[in-house]
C-alpha cells in the first residue's frame, strides 16, 4: 500500500486545514486508517485513527472537538479536517495505514509527511 498526504501548509492560529491521505490498491476498506504528528525535537504522536468501514474513531485528547477523521473508500481517501488550530499543532502530519485493525500505534504502512504550520 502506498499512502500519499496533502493538503498541509501555514495558517494563523483559530483557522483550519483538511488534510487528504490518498492510498493504493484495491483492498482499501480493509485498512485501519490513521494520522500521526511530529513536532520539531518531539517524539511521533498518534492523532487521530479510524477503522475500515469508518464504525470505529479514536482521537488523541489534545484533538478532540477541534479534528476530525473520515474516510471516502470509494476514493480510497482518509481525511483529517482540523479546526480551531493552534500552535502546538505544528508538526509533520503523516498518513498511517494498518490491515484489519486501527493505527494507534502501530501500523503496516506510512504516508510521507505534510507539513503544517500554525502560526500563533
Amino acid at each position: 500500500v502506498q499512502l500519499q498526504a496533502s493538503g498541509g501548509g501555514l495558517v494563523q492560529g483559530g483557522g483550519s486545514l483538511r488534510l487528504s491521505c490518498v492510498a493504493s490498491g484495491r483492498t482499501f476498506s480493509s485498512y485501519g486508517m490513521g494520522w500521526i504528528r511530529q513536532a520539531p525535537g518531539k517524539e511521533r504522536e498518534f492523532v487521530a485513527a479510524i477503522s475500515g468501514n469508518g464504525g470505529i474513531i479514536r482521537y488523541v485528547d489534545s484533538v478532540k472537538d477541534r479534528f476530525t477523521i473520515s474516510r471516502d473508500n470509494a476514493k480510497n481517501t482518509v481525511y483529517l479536517q482540523m479546526n480551531n488550530l493552534k500552535a502546538e499543532d505544528t508538526a509533520v502530519y503523516y498518513c498511517a495505514a494498518r490491515r484489519f485493525a486501527i493505527p494507534m500505534g502501530t501500523y503496516d504502512f506510512e504516508g510521507q509527511g505534510t507539513q503544517v504550520t500554525v502560526s500563533s
